[in-house]
């Protein structure tokens, strides 16, 4: 067997050029890189996810070591901060960073022993220098690190120093990981109307009362929002989070392993880096939040919290909530977006259910989770006034994935991504000219690495494409056919538009549940879902010259009409079914309180 040298990421001062190396994954691979990356006596490890069943059986074990971390972690975290808080406090405040992290290292656990496991490796590189650097100061900070090279190297790093015989060569890193990598822009009507919501907010404040309903981040429209308010019997407000304090670390204060017995070695290497990783406002910064979060001139004693966003990556939100339900304040989530009720499994969707007293669905319910109440879209996205069978163009909605997994759900998974890719390229290129030339392709405003433009360009030189960056309500306006390719809100909410739509994606990477199933059959059936990128081409070419027809035809409706109640359904009167659910859970928390 020929020694190889194993690269674990894309940054080019770890790789050998004088011997065979082994590139861990895809992710190592940039398109815009292929000059340097081609010309190497290189291979690629084949990737463990790719068996789907394997993946989805580390799926179920990750989250029943979840709970075992939690149950630890939580006496940890009381022990160093002199609390008693129970097991949900925890769940909520720390619960998201821990699911996504024990997957993520996982995965970067199991690459690296598959790799020890089928190659003979002559070392490797590791950087060292910005390890503090390398803790995210909150949840809102993490999704910049774990998409980055310099992140998931460190944690490559520490898993082959501190737990293989891999020859490790440590050098001084020159890069330091940056932040922010998710951020976008707000245009200035957001930024208008954001100035507006806070000034508003600054005068309804002062008329708000403790036992306020709290509403934070609904996705209600705002005015639908306050009218909810008004029928709860209390001045409407609007309000708004803040940013978390940011803390130092500590090197001192992270020199502890969670307990617990640990049932294999990645159990092990997982206990030993939690305490290194984890976000600082949990260790050293935890007294300071929760002085931040009672600062806030928020109700102190609400009679219910809502949200649909919030509750995953604001801190400061979460440590305000935690405190409030472990008093007996009900807590309320709204479905986030798509995948939900619909996706086969979804880590965020588990945890959302288990942190809250009532889950506000768009439709689905769930036999499994009595809390679950189809309810109906939140967003209310509404049929735009156009006759989009009179309109040229057909538009595209696609995907990205971070090169490195992330939180686990049925997608398509890291370097699965490269296989979407093709598929839209066997999508485009099926279609006949006519359709191809009048094609829109709307790239995802995160890159994450993939150089999806210099793919594309080099694939279809003349395709028309838009970087993330137009309203897309505009594109959909000016479009005669709408083409969602992954599993998550855009087609639900064309579906909601009433805009002519064709979906397809790989079953096999994008996985539904048994309830599901049925629906998409249907769909099927008429011609809106497509497992292959040719037979929704095939049908996109069949329908071109007479959409309307296709789309308003007695079968078409049918279908859509019964998708629609199951998962992206319109309440007539979203206010006062919004105002039935919070009123009930407010009595089902009063009746479990004796009050």
């Amino acid at each position: 067997m020929v020694s190889r040298f194993l690269c674990t990421t894309a940054l080019e001062e770890t790789w050998r050029d004088d011997e065979p190396v082994l590139f861990l994954g895809e992710w190592c691979r940039r398109f815009s890189r292929k000059d340097r990356w081609s010309t190497m006596d290189a291979e690629v490890l084949p990737y463990h996810w790719d068996d789907r069943a394997r993946l989805y059986a580390d799926y179920l074990y990750l989250q029943e070591f979840h709970e075992r971390l939690l149950r630890e972690i939580a006496a940890n975290l009381n022990q160093m901060h002199d609390v008693d808080h129970g097991l949900r406090y925890w769940r909520i405040l720390v619960g998201p960073w821990l699911g996504y992290f024990v997957q993520m290292l996982f995965d970067r656990w199991a690459c690296i022993h598959d790799a020890i496991g089928t190659y003979e490796l002559s070392g490797t590189v590791v950087l060292f220098g910005h390890d503090e650097t390398l803790i995210p100061n909150d949840m809102a900070e993490f999704p910049s690190f774990f998409v980055g090279d310099e992140w998931n190297h460190h944690i490559y790093g520490a898993i082959l120093q501190q737990f293989t015989g891999v020859p490790c060569s440590r050098r001084p890193a020159r890069v330091v990981q940056g932040t922010s990598a998710l951020a976008t822009p707000a245009v200035w009507t957001q930024r208008a109307y954001q100035t507006a919501a806070r000034l508003y907010s600054s005068v309804s404040s002062a008329l708000s009362r403790e036992h306020d309903a709290f509403f934070l981040s609904t996705y209600l429209p705002l005015l639908d929002e306050l009218r909810v308010q008004r029928r709860l019997g209390q001045v409407p407000q609007h309000w708004h989070s803040a940013p978390a304090v940011r803390v130092g670390v500590d090197g001192t204060k992270r020199r502890w392993v969670v307990s617990g017995e640990s049932r294999s070695e990645f159990e092990i290497c997982t206990r030993a880096l939690i305490p290194k990783q984890m976000p600082a406002l949990y260790i050293e910064g935890y007294n300071k939040l929760v002085d931040q979060a009672a600062e806030l001139p928020w109700p102190g004693q609400p009679k219910v919290i809502w949200t649909c966003n919030s509750h995953g990556l604001d801190d400061v939100f979460k440590v305000w909530a935690a405190e409030k339900v472990e008093r007996g304040v009900p807590l309320v989530i709204g479905q986030h977006g798509g995948h939900y009720g619909v996706g086969r499994w979804s880590f965020t969707e588990d945890h959302d259910i288990a942190i809250s007293d009532t889950y506000l669905s768009w439709g689905w319910s769930d036999r499994q989770h009595n809390n679950v109440r189809p309810l109906g879209q939140l967003k209310a996205k509404r049929p735009l006034k156009v006759r989009h069978a009179a309109q040229s163009r057909a538009l595209l909605v696609i995907c990205t994935v971070p090169r490195f997994s992330y939180w686990m759900y049925s997608a398509s998974v890291s370097r699965q991504w490269l296989d979407y890719f093709n598929g839209l390229c066997g999508f485009v290129g099926s279609l006949p000219r006519p359709v191809r030339n009048a094609l829109i392709v709307r790239l995802y405003r995160q890159d994450f690495g993939w150089d999806q433009v210099s793919r594309w360009r080099d694939r279809f030189p003349d395709l028309d494409l838009d970087q993330g960056a137009s309203n897309i309500d505009d594109l959909i306006s000016h479009s005669r056919l709408y083409i969602s390719t992954y599993n998550a809100t855009t087609f639900l909410e064309s579906f909601t538009m009433n805009v002519p739509t064709v979906i397809y994606w790989n079953p096999f990477h994008w996985e539904l549940r048994a309830s599901a199933e049925p629906y998409f059959t249907d769909l099927e059936r008429v011609g809106i879902f497509h497992a292959t990128p040719e037979s929704a081409a095939k049908h996109v070419a069949a329908i071109w010259d007479n959409i309307e027809a296709w789309w308003s035809s007695p079968a078409v409706r049918e279908v859509l009409g019964r998708f629609k109640q199951r998962y992206c359904h319109l309440p007539a009167d979203i206010v006062g079914c919004v105002s039935d659910a919070i009123r009930e859970s407010i009595i089902g928390a009063n009746e479990t309180s004796g009050q």
